[in-house]
């Protein structure tokens, strides 16, 4: 064997809490896993600025901080932790043959895939300026933030609109901004956002831009210059917050070609299970859930993956 492979009991692909959880247990149950970050160590969560719903920090806490100890832990119990991408998979037998940008190749008796998914935003540079402080592109994660306050949201589909309705319940005031003249959503969810008074639809408009105010290393979100496409029209909102919610996409592309996936491109699972249709391969957080897509559900099926790899393993 050459002495760039290495044979691993559990591999896991993908930090952030459900490959973070996924490793505790694995090592826990002294499965010696080895676990490839990524090249975002600590997933989605790094992106956001405060975490106040996750059990165990009463005072709430930085998202890439609770990272750093979702890590530390998994470390604690001797988890192989690399940082690097898994750039080529063959599950087509046991073990698995699978290839890090290291140059390393690994023989894997389990694959846990836990690579989560990428928000899509919408390309500007004042985008990623105020993503943290005013952006966000999860309003359960962050609505709480913004109570009382004017928020924006972004986006016509069915997640547009359950983002703006949830808001709607937090906030003073929600705009809902869509590029076209009628809304993808279901029936049943328009009919939610149509009749929710404070929540008030811009159509034919997108934005161009989001304005905030900077002082010393702090910022926030103050307003958004959104454009009619039909008018060229430019006009100015007023907004503490601005929620993205034009979609996600489930990070499969090294894997989705040999594992089941659903037509929006998650993994599919069997139900109550992170069993994939490959014996020996196993999914977890949010590259196989587009319903919740938290951290707290995500670090649950991260153990659910752990357990059930030990399970097969030792079956």
């Amino acid at each position: 064997m050459s002495e760039n492979v290495e044979k691993t009991e559990c591999l896991i692909i993908g930090s952030g809490p459900a490959g973070y959880t996924a490793a505790i247990y694995a090592a826990r149950a002294d499965l010696k896993p080895i676990l490839y970050t990524g090249m975002q160590q600590g997933g989605q969560l790094t992106t956001t600025t405060e975490v106040d719903n996750f059990p165990g920090y009463p005072e709430g806490a930085n998202g890439p901080d609770m990272m750093e100890d979702f890590k530390k832990q998994a470390e604690r119990f001797d988890s192989d932790i690399r940082f690097g991408m898994i750039t080529e998979v063959d599950f087509s037998q046991r073990p698995f043959i699978v290839k890090a940008d290291d140059g390393k190749t690994l023989e894997a008796e389990s694959v846990i895939l836990a690579t989560g998914a990428t928000a899509k935003w919408l390309g500007m540079e004042s985008e990623s300026k105020y993503n943290g402080y005013g952006v966000s592109a999860c309003a359960t994660c962050d609505g709480f933030f913004y109570k009382g306050k004017v928020v924006a949201v972004v986006g016509g589909g069915d997640t547009a609109a359950e983002e703006a309705t949830y808001l709607a319940k937090l906030c003073n005031k929600v705009y809902l901004i869509h590029r076209r003249d009628e809304l993808r959503a279901s029936k049943a969810m328009q009919n939610k956002v149509f009749n929710t008074p404070n929540l008030e639809v811009i159509w034919n408009t997108v934005p161009k831009e989001i304005v905030g105010k900077e002082e010393g290393f702090s910022k926030a979100v103050t307003g958004a210059i959104l454009e009619n496409v039909k008018t060229g029209e430019e006009r100015k909102i007023d907004v503490d917050g601005f929620f993205v919610a034009i979609g996600h996409k489930p990070n499969t592309e090294v894997f989705a070609s040999q594992i089941e996936t659903d037509e929006l491109g998650y993994v599919k699972t069997v139900p109550g299970s992170t069993k994939t249709n490959v014996e020996g391969v196993f999914a977890c957080g949010d590259v196989q859930d587009h319903v919740f897509r938290q951290a707290i559900t995500a670090a649950g099926t991260g153990c659910m993956a752990a357990i059930e790899a030990e399970r097969f393993l030792s079956s």
